[in-house]
């Protein structure tokens, strides 16, 4: 039940190109490298989307998207029915402002498909009055890094790795290698990490790494976007190692400190996260043997409140999630 079909394809009308029958599913969102508090060993993960400042900020509902990993359909159904896409996969939101959390590609059959919609509703947005942006995943930093450095041998911590290595562990798509272009990696490089909507903020892991990198929202993702431009293999290899990190809100004390810090220093009264499945959150994985999969039905509130985890373990046959914020109490 936890493996996923290869369900995107030819002829059903995405943007870009059609993966071909190579698609490599995996049957869990496994860990390759990094690991949590308590001793447990979670899962890497990674996205992103452009992240400018807009002028119509509060205009239109606010709209939050958990990890895709390449589930093209699933990613559209939602879409759909949110009535943010028409069945053309046109943007008909009007001034509605949707966010990625990252993650888009690796795992799933189609990540350079889902890139090429979520770019193609960054433009029709805009000229709706809305916006659709992204923010940086680790499994973007991952896909950047094997695109630049391939077998370059980095240090892990744990001995030699390479990106290469590590992508294809972690769930890359050869397909999407192969249809990788310059512009793909250009918005990806350029992907902001942080930001701030209605006092939500919104960043992909579940992770204190964010106060590595500057004292505000603005410092953090220029720190970034310049550590990625020195195409330095070991620097990069770092952000990625950062970004994996997860679960730093879970615990019942440590946890809501952790958001507040983030909180303290960036601004906001919550913050929403992609990254950790919600299954991983909650300890609920399902086995092998079970037919009825995570029952996720919806974002996780968690940490007294201020924090909610959006991704539904689309890749464990969970959920691909889009909430609204505000959240409904």
């Amino acid at each position: 039940r936890l493996s996923r079909p290869a369900i995107a394809g030819p002829g059903d009308g995405g943007p870009g190109e059609a993966p071909s029958d190579e698609y490599t599913p995996t049957e869990r969102d496994l860990p390759v490298i990094g690991g949590a508090a308590d001793g447990t060993q979670p899962t890497p993960t990674m996205v992103d989307v452009s992240v400018t400042s807009s002028g119509n900020d509060g205009d239109g509902p606010l709209y939050v998207v958990g990890d895709v990993h390449g589930y093209l359909d699933e990613l559209r159904a939602a879409l759909r029915q949110f009535g943010i896409i028409d069945a053309d996969d046109r943007w008909i939101a009007d001034n509605a402002r949707l966010w990625f959390l990252g993650d888009f590609t690796d795992r799933g059959p189609d990540g350079i498909g889902v890139i090429d919609l979520v770019m193609q509703l960054s433009a029709e947005a805009a000229a709706a009055g809305g916006y659709c942006k992204a923010l940086m995943g680790n499994h973007e930093l991952l896909l950047l890094g094997a695109k630049r450095f391939g077998d370059t041998p980095v240090n892990s911590g744990a001995g030699t790795a390479s990106f290469q290595a590590a992508w294809l562990l972690n769930g890359g798509q050869r397909t999407d290698m192969e249809r990788l272009r310059d512009h793909h990696i250009q918005w990806m490089s350029r992907l902001d990490a942080i930001t701030l909507a209605d006092s939500h903020l919104l960043v992909h892991s579940d992770a204190s790494c964010y106060l590595d990198y500057g004292e505000t929202i603005e410092d953090v993702n220029d720190a970034i976007t310049e550590a990625l431009q020195r195409q330095d293999a070991e620097e990069t290899w770092d952000l990625f190692r950062k970004f994996t990190k997860r679960f730093a809100f879970r615990e019942e004390t440590a946890g809501p400190a952790a958001v507040r810090e983030l909180l303290d220093r960036f601004g906001g009264k919550r913050i929403v996260h992609g990254h950790s499945p919600i299954p991983y959150l909650l300890g609920e994985v399902g086995s092998e043997d079970d037919e009825t999969g995570p029952d996720v039905t919806g974002p996780h509130v968690y940490a007294d409140g201020l924090a909610v985890a959006m991704d539904g373990g689309v890749t464990m046959a969970g959920k691909l999630l889009i909430a609204q914020l505000p959240l409904a109490d």
